[in-house]
């Protein structure tokens, strides 16, 4: 089986955010951001991913990949 893989701290990288500036434009806490940075959570809601998207001038696609291999 599959699974999603967050590329969030590639994307902030290109873009030179940081999660601290990237928190307060999304409006989500710094934590749970850093949860997504390093993939640990099971889901994100559309509204966040949006609002990243947005602050980051992205497509869902930069930040989540889909890998078959285990």
């Amino acid at each position: 089986m599959g699974r999603i893989i967050l590329r969030l701290d590639r994307v902030m990288a290109d873009r030179k955010m940081s999660l601290n500036e990237l928190a307060e434009k999304v409006g989500v806490s710094n934590v749970n951001l850093s949860k997504m940075k390093t993939g640990k959570i099971s889901a994100i809601r559309f509204s966040t991913l949006e609002a990243i998207c947005e602050a980051l001038e992205c497509q869902p696609g930069d930040i989540l990949e889909y890998s078959n291999e285990e």
